[in-house]
């Protein structure tokens, strides 16, 4: 036999000796439970899985936002958030079965864990359920003016749990999505950015209601937020105890600063009454003493 014929038997051998050590350490097992073993192996398929699973959805995603308007792609990505997690944990599960993991006995191990976890969770599961209801029930956009549970905001994001909305003075109000289903929601945008303010306003029995009207309408149209279409107007809505009670009702573009331009023209209402000899007079009540015999 030949030198170069024992060369190549000995790295044969060498070879062999390299691979029974990969395959042995490929199936070293690490005992969870008496129940619950996993290899190396199994471990590597498993990781290998989820990054194929990864790549095929960032494709899948890629090409669905490629056909879907750009005022829509944050609504969608929300939802393909919760598809998501919902196909890894398909393929978790898949995956385990597949190696020959026993899922009865993993579930029966984490039987009390689970059962912890789902009551602590029940509120995150109920801000996901209402979270998925927004979306496909548009009642709330990213934009929309809401008002909640006597707060107002616009909303600058709705994400898996929560919704984030920034009041009028700039504090970041975060919304857990499972209020709107048990509280009235209040969307001021959702037929347009216009919407109808009013201010209230009463005054002296005996005044000039034409001129009133007058002053009102007046009032409004100073105010440079007010729109001239629909234009302002002013409703006799009641003889009060001590005064006779006017709404001024108007159009705003933008009803988020509403609070500012209903100030606003409140000021010019009551310059313009004092100009006008106008009076607002304050509630008065008549007592009478009777004196016991």
């Amino acid at each position: 036999m030949k030198f170069q014929d024992l060369d190549k038997i000995e790295e044969a051998i060498t070879e062999s000796s390299v691979w029974e050590n990969i395959r042995s350490f490929l199936d070293l097992h690490v005992d969870l439970t008496k129940e619950i073993s996993i290899s190396v192996m199994d471990l590597l398929i498993l990781v290998t899985v989820i990054f194929v699973t990864t790549i095929f959805l960032r494709i899948v995603y890629k090409i669905f936002t490629r056909k879907i308007p750009e005022h829509d792609t944050g609504k969608f990505q929300v939802v393909f958030g919760y598809f998501r997690w919902l196909v890894y944990l398909v393929i978790l599960l898949v995956t385990l079965d597949s190696i020959g993991i026993n899922l009865n006995a993993v579930f029966a191990a984490s039987a009390a864990l689970l059962i912890g976890v789902g009551l602590a969770l029940q509120t995150f599961f109920q801000d996901i359920i209402s979270g998925v209801f927004i979306l496909i029930d548009q009642s709330v956009h990213v934009g929309d003016i809401i008002e909640i549970d006597g707060k107002v905001g616009r909303v600058e994001e709705i994400k898996l749990r929560t919704t984030r909305a920034v009041t009028i003075d700039n504090k970041v109000l975060v919304i857990p999505n499972h209020l709107y289903l048990t509280n009235t929601l209040y969307n001021w945008t959702q037929n347009g950015t216009l919407t109808r303010e009013s201010v209230e306003v009463g005054v002296a029995y005996g005044s000039d209601v034409e001129l009133v009207k007058k002053l009102l309408i007046e009032a409004a149209k100073s105010h440079e937020s007010v729109l001239d279409f629909p234009e302002p107007l002013v409703l006799f809505t009641n003889f009060g105890d001590s005064s006779l009670n006017f709404r001024l009702i108007f159009t705003l573009d933008d009803s988020f600063i509403g609070a500012i331009p209903k100030s606003d023209i409140r000021f010019a209402i009551n310059k313009l009454f004092a100009e006008n000899n106008i009076s607002i007079p304050f509630p008065q009540r008549d007592i009478h003493i009777k004196q016991g015999k």
